[in-house]
C-alpha cells in the first residue's frame, strides 16, 4: 500500500503525517491489518528495537474521587464496587512498589484518585518517592496526583520523582461530554507545569468511549503537540456502576488499528499499551508488541490484569526482551534534547470530520465480554500479595 510505504518514509524520519493519512490507518480493512501491523512495527524498531519497558501501578488512594470522568470506577457517585480506601503510608506504597520492580518493571507509577494534591500531599508522595528510591536502585518513578497547583511539580521532582503523568484521554472538542468538574485546558497546563519543572511528561488518551475516528486523531494530534515522552495508550474498561458501561465499542482489530496510528503519528515516543488490553486484545496482544515499546505489568488501579509471568512469557514467546535498568528508553536525540514526539511542526486540526471525508463502514461489534472486567481485590490497600 502507499499509504503504509509513506507513513513509514516520514516515521523513520520523524515527520508527522498529515492528518488525512492517521484517519486512513484507522479506516483500514482487516484484511489489510497484518500490513498495517508490520508498517508500524518497522517505525517502531528502528527507534526501540524489540525492547519492551515494564511499569508498575501503585494505587495510593482508592475511589472517593470529586471529579465525575464518566470512564473512571472511581469518579463521584459511581456505583462501582471496587476497593476504596484512603492514603497508603510510604512503607506500604514501597512494598508494593519492590512487588513490581521483583517482577522486571523499570517504572513504579504512583497514582492517587482525587481532584489534584494538596500540598500535604505531596509531602506524603515525596516521602514515599524518597523510600522507594532508597529501597530501590535505579528505579523510574512517576507520578499521576490529578491537577497540579504552582510549585508542586518542582516538589515532587527535588523528591526525586522522574515523571509526571496526567492524560488527555480524549479530544478536546468533545472533552465536555466525558467531564465536567475540570476543564481540556486544565489537564494541558498540568502537562506543561511538570514539562517546566525537569520531569518527563507522561500523557495519552483513552479509546472506546464512542468517539469518532476523527477524535481520535484529534487527541493523537494534540499530544504530538504536546510534546511528552511517553503516551499511555488505554482501552476503556465499562465498569459497571459508570456511566460508560454500555460501551463496548472495539474489537482487537480495532485497538491494533488506533496503536498503529500513535505509532505514526509519534514515531520515536514511548508509546505505551495500558489499561483495557486484557480485555480488549484478548489473544491478540502479542501483536501490539510490535506496535508499542512499553506496557504495565500485572493489575492496573482498580481492575485486575493478567499474571506477571503471563506478561513476561508473552514478551518472550513474541520474541522481545525486557529493557534493563541500565538501558535508556528514549532514542538519544529526544534524551538530548528533553523533546516529545520530535518535530513541532504538528497542530490540532479542528474537531469533525475532514473535508471530503467518507465514513468506513462499521464492523459489526461482538457481544460484551463482561466476564472479562474482574475488579482488583488484591495488592495496595488489602492484606493479600499483589500481582506482579
Amino acid at each position: 500500500m502507499d499509504l503504509l510505504n509513506t507513513l513509514v518514509d516520514k516515521g523513520l524520519r520523524r515527520e508527522l503525517p498529515t492528518r488525512e493519512e492517521a484517519l486512513a490507518v484507522l479506516a483500514t480493512s482487516d484484511d489489510d491489518l497484518l500490513d498495517v501491523v508490520a508498517a508500524a512495527g518497522k517505525v517502531r524498531r528502528q527507534w526501540f528495537g524489540r525492547r519492551v519497558k515494564l511499569n508498575y501501578l501503585v494505587n495510593l488512594k482508592s475511589g472517593l474521587c470529586p471529579e465525575d470522568c464518566s470512564y473512571c470506577s472511581q469518579r463521584l457517585g459511581s456505583k462501582a464496587e471496587i476497593l476504596k480506601y484512603t492514603w497508603l503510608k510510604p512503607d506500604e506504597a514501597s512494598q508494593a512498589a519492590a512487588a513490581g520492580v521483583a517482577g522486571g518493571a523499570k517504572r513504579v507509577c504512583l497514582v492517587a484518585s482525587g481532584r489534584g494534591p494538596t500540598d500535604r500531599d505531596v509531602d506524603r508522595v515525596s516521602k514515599t518517592i524518597e523510600a522507594i528510591k532508597e529501597q530501590n536502585e535505579g528505579v523510574e518513578v512517576c507520578a499521576c496526583l490529578g491537577l497540579l497547583s504552582d510549585g508542586q511539580a518542582e516538589r515532587l521532582r527535588s523528591a526525586g520523582a522522574d515523571a509526571y503523568n496526567h492524560n488527555l484521554n480524549t479530544s478536546e472538542g468533545t472533552y465536555g461530554d466525558i467531564t465536567t468538574t475540570h476543564t481540556y485546558a486544565d489537564r494541558v497546563e498540568t502537562v506543561h507545569q511538570a514539562q517546566a519543572a525537569g520531569l518527563s511528561a507522561c500523557s495519552g488518551l483513552i479509546a472506546g468511549m464512542g468517539e469518532s475516528d476523527a477524535d481520535l486523531v484529534d487527541v493523537v494530534f494534540s499530544l504530538r503537540e504536546l510534546d511528552p515522552d511517553s503516551v499511555p495508550v488505554n482501552f476503556l474498561i465499562p465498569f459497571e456502576g459508570t456511566p460508560l458501561a454500555k460501551e463496548w465499542n472495539l474489537t482487537p482489530q480495532r485497538c491494533l488499528r488506533i496503536l498503529a496510528m500513535v505509532r505514526f503519528v509519534c514515531p520515536d515516543v514511548e508509546v505505551r499499551l495500558a489499561g483495557g488490553r486484557e480485555v480488549h486484545l484478548r489473544s491478540m496482544q502479542p501483536l501490539a508488541l510490535h506496535l508499542v515499546n512499553s506496557i504495565f505489568l500485572g493489575d492496573y488501579l482498580t481492575s485486575e490484569g493478567q499474571a506477571g509471568q503471563a506478561d513476561l512469557d508473552m514478551i518472550a514467546d513474541a520474541g522481545f526482551e525486557v529493557e534493563g535498568a541500565g538501558t535508556t528508553t528514549l532514542p538519544t536525540h529526544r534524551v538530548r534534547q528533553g523533546g516529545g514526539c520530535g518535530s513541532h511542526d504538528g497542530g490540532c486540526a479542528p474537531c469533525g470530520d475532514a473535508p471530503g471525508e467518507t465514513a468506513a463502514e462499521s464492523p459489526e461489534v461482538p457481544a460484551a465480554r463482561t466476564d472479562l472486567v474482574a475488579v482488583r481485590r488484591r495488592g495496595a490497600g488489602t492484606d493479600l500479595a499483589p500481582n506482579a
